[in-house]
């Protein structure tokens, strides 16, 4: 068998020190940062937010436009109002007119 020389060696151990510090570190590789993810998260979730207070909002103002406007009145009590009219009566066309109301109307009218 033919033996290596020490000046070889010594270029392998080079060529070696280089892949070596070229790879991965196994330890960091499947390492998360979970910064970003909690950033989207809560972004997400603050949407989610709106767009169910949204929601609300417009179906207050629906059944306050309803009542202020008396479109569920109940027929055979006089004054009295009809819960099932009122959950499901369109007092405005579109609900971005109920926000839009209820966005620029803060306090009520006298």
């Amino acid at each position: 068998m033919k033996e290596i020389s020490d000046e070889q060696k010594a270029v392998e151990g080079q060529v070696m020190k280089i892949y070596k510090e070229s790879s991965p570190i196994i330890e960091n590789l499947f390492e998360w940062a979970y910064i970003n993810h909690l950033a989207w998260s809560l972004a997400a979730l603050a949407l989610a937010l709106v767009v169910w207070l949204t929601i609300a909002l417009s179906n207050a103002e629906n059944q306050r436009n309803a009542l202020a406007t008396k479109q569920c009145a109940d027929p055979v009590f006089k004054g009295e109002i009809d819960k099932k009219c009122l959950r499901s009566v369109q007092s405005r066309e579109h609900w971005w007119q109920h926000v839009s109301y209820a966005l620029t109307h803060l306090s009520p009218e006298k």
